[in-house]
C-alpha cells in the first residue's frame, strides 16, 4: 500500500513515523514545501529572545527521517489532486510530475489570516506562521541592531499567538506596541479575570497596549511603517506583525470536489467525502464542527491514525482532555483555558 502524505508539520511527520512502526510493508511518501526539515511550529513565536532558535527549532531533518525509510520529497508544492484516478500532481524543482496513491493523507496546516482591509497592503506587514518567516524577521532584527538601533514593533492582534509574539520581543529589549480590536486580551481562551492578568504581565514588560483599538490599514513612512485606526495615523514602526488568527488551508480539498466548510470536512475517523483521503490537524474539521489546532490533540490524531490505517483500531478518534496553554513570558492563567 502507497500512502502519500501531504504536509511535513507535526501531524504529517508523527504519522508518518507511527506508520513506519505499525505498517513498516508501506511506501510512505511525504509531499512537502519546507526545506529546513521538521520543526516546531509552537517554537516560532519564541523565536527573539534566544539566539540558538533556528537550530534548536529543527526536531529533525529530513534526511533522518529518509533513513528510517520516509521518502520525503521538499520543496514540493502540490497542484492537483485526482480523487478519480487516486493521483496528486506536484511542482519541484521547476519540473511537473504526479504520483499514484492508495490512501492520501491532508496534513496540510494552517496559514496566517489577514483581513480583507490588509490585504492591499501585502508588503507593509509579516506574519509568523513558517521557519521562514521567522528567519527574515531575525535578520531584519540583527540588522537594525548592528546600526545601532532598538527595534519598534507594531503587533496586530491580542490573541494567543499575538501575545506570545509580543512578549518574546519585548523580553528580547525591543520596543512593542500591542493593538488588540475588542477590549480585553485572548478572549477566546481566557476568562476575563485571566485576560486582566496578562494585560498587566504584559505591560509589565514594557509592552504599549492598545485595547479597542483596531485597525483600519498600513501605510510607508519612509523607512517607517504606520498604522491607520479610528484614531488617526500613528508612525514609527520598524515593521509591522499581523497575528490576527489562522486560516485551515483548504484550497486542495476544495478543487478535488471534497467537502469543506470552516475546515475540511472530516467524519469520526479522520476521513474526507472521499474515503481515500483523510485529514488531520489545523486544517481538519471534526463532526462537532471544531478544529482541534493544538498540539496534544493533533498529536493524538497522528497516533490514531497510524493505528487506524494499520488496521489495529477500528474505533473511532477519541477526543482528548487537554489544555492549551498561552507561552507569556511571566503569565498563567488562574482558571482553565476556554476551547
Amino acid at each position: 500500500m502507497h500512502i502519500v502524505i501531504i504536509g511535513s508539520g507535526m501531524a504529517g511527520i508523527i504519522l508518518a513515523e507511527e506508520l513506519r512502526k505499525h505498517s513498516p510493508e508501506a511506501r510512505l511518501t511525504v509531499l512537502t514545501l519546507e526545506t529546513h526539515g521538521y520543526y516546531s511550529r509552537p517554537m516560532l513565536s519564541h523565536g527573539f529572545s534566544r539566539e540558538d532558535v533556528e537550530t534548536k527549532i529543527i526536531l529533525k531533518s529530513f534526511d533522518d527521517l529518509r533513513a528510517t525509510g520516509i521518502d520525503i520529497q521538499a520543496g514540493t508544492e502540490v497542484l492537483t489532486i485526482d480523487s478519480t484516478a487516486r493521483t496528486v500532481a506536484f511542482r519541484q524543482d521547476d519540473q511537473h510530475s504526479s504520483m499514484g496513491y492508495d490512501k492520501l493523507v491532508l496534513a496540510l496546516g494552517s496559514a496566517a489570516f489577514i483581513p480583507p482591509p490588509f490585504r492591499s497592503a501585502e508588503g507593509l506587514y509579516r506574519v509568523v506562521n513558517s521557519l521562514d518567516d521567522l528567519i527574515d524577521l531575525r535578520r531584519q532584527r540583527a540588522q537594525l541592531l548592528a546600526a545601532g538601533h532598538r527595534p519598534r514593533w507594531a503587533i496586530i492582534g491580542g490573541g494567543l499567538i499575538g501575545c506570545e509574539v509580543a512578549s518574546d520581543l519585548a523580553k528580547a529589549g525591543d520596543r512593542v506596541t500591542l493593538f488588540h480590536a475588542l477590549p480585553r486580551l485572548m478572549e477566546r481562551q481566557l476568562v476575563e479575570e485571566d485576560s486582566a492578568t496578562l494585560l498587566t504581565v504584559l505591560q509589565d514588560m514594557g509592552i504599549d497596549v492598545r485595547l479597542d483599538a483596531g485597525a483600519e490599514g498600513f501605510e510607508r513612512d519612509g523607512e517607517k511603517r504606520a498604522i491607520r485606526s479610528a484614531s488617526g495615523l500613528e508612525t514609527g514602526f520598524d515593521d509591522i506583525i499581523v497575528a490576527t488568527g489562522f486560516k485551515p488551508r483548504t484550497e486542495l480539498a476544495q478543487a478535488a470536489g471534497l467537502s469543506v466548510k470552516r475546515g475540511i470536512v472530516v467524519d469520526e475517523f479522520l476521513r474526507t467525502s472521499n474515503p481515500e483521503i483523510l485529514a488531520l490537524g489545523d486544517a481538519a474539521e471534526l463532526p462537532d464542527g471544531r478544529l482541534y489546532a493544538y498540539v496534544m490533540p493533533i498529536r493524538q490524531q497522528a497516533l490514531w491514525l497510524a493505528k487506524s490505517l494499520a488496521g489495529q483500531t477500528s474505533e473511532p478518534w477519541p477526543v482528548p482532555e487537554f489544555k492549551p496553554r498561552a507561552k507569556v513570558h511571566g503569565f498563567t492563567a488562574a482558571h482553565p483555558y476556554l476551547f
